[in-house]
């Protein structure tokens, strides 16, 4: 099968490792990914910003990089929610392309998503003796339905503690445009996601989105404390790494 990358513009221009990190990890599984250079942004900046028509541009540039893939996988549930549930709406109008939406729709997942669904794993092997709390980012735990497939790969991580973060479930103040446009509502609220992170005592916080990680990443290095932040791809990918090293 052709497995494509759809990297995000995060990932790809500010945390490069956690791609990969997935390269490395679908290898172990047979799998190749190819990445496609055409493509880019997924739009969604510019669709929540009401800016329809250049977030078309954006989706079509998307539609034509993946049209031949069988599957695509993304690092990031809010990226993956906006193909799954706005590329129709801004394809209904154009039977065509609402066609080739709702294909790319079809084949898009995120990535522990692909894992456990599709590859059906839900233990890579990996070791990782680390007090570790997770972060279900909003997009990808309401939006996309990502929840057991997360907390499936992480119970199987041997060596690591898996810490409760108490409301879990709240936002954690990005929200993209959100963080810039509320400037002030945002840091109120990802100081107190901040201040939950630390309640738990955890030496690592992990979660599947890049944006809320940089966010909480930001407000923990601001007041000094020493939480390392990681993708859920890096944790297992170095995990993975790890037992080989032990084996």
């Amino acid at each position: 099968m052709k497995v494509s990358m759809f990297i995000t513009c995060l990932s790809d221009l500010v945390y490069p490792k956690v791609g990969e990190s997935i390269v490395h990890l679908l290898a172990k599984y047979g799998v190749k990914l190819d990445f496609p250079v055409k493509q880019t942004c997924c739009g969604q900046p510019a669709f929540n910003s009401g800016y329809w028509d250049e977030a078309r541009g954006s989706a079509m540039t998307l539609l034509e990089a993946f049209e031949d893939s069988d599957f695509v996988i993304s690092p990031s549930g809010s990226c993956t929610s906006m193909i799954h549930h706005y590329y129709p709406k801004l394809f209904e109008n154009d039977p065509v392309n609402l066609a080739r939406a709702n294909r790319l729709v079809e084949k898009t997942y995120e990535f522990t998503q692909f894992l456990v669904q599709v590859l059906g794993v839900t233990d890579v092997g990996a070791v990782f003796p680390h007090k570790v709390t997770y972060h279900p980012s909003c997009h990808g735990s309401r939006l996309l339905g990502v929840k057991a497939e997360p907390m499936q790969l992480m119970q199987h991580v041997r060596g690591m503690e898996l810490l409760p973060l108490p409301h879990a479930e709240d936002c954690c103040g990005f929200g993209g445009t959100f963080a810039v446009k509320m400037c002030d509502i945002s840091g109120a609220m990802v100081s107190e996601k901040s201040d939950h992170v630390l309640e738990t005592e955890a030496e690592v916080l992990v979660g599947l989105d890049m944006g809320c990680l940089m966010n909480i990443a930001g407000n923990l290095s601001f007041r000094g404390k020493p939480v390392k932040v990681m993708h859920l791809a890096e944790l297992l990918a170095e995990g993975v790494k790890l037992a080989h090293e032990r084996a």
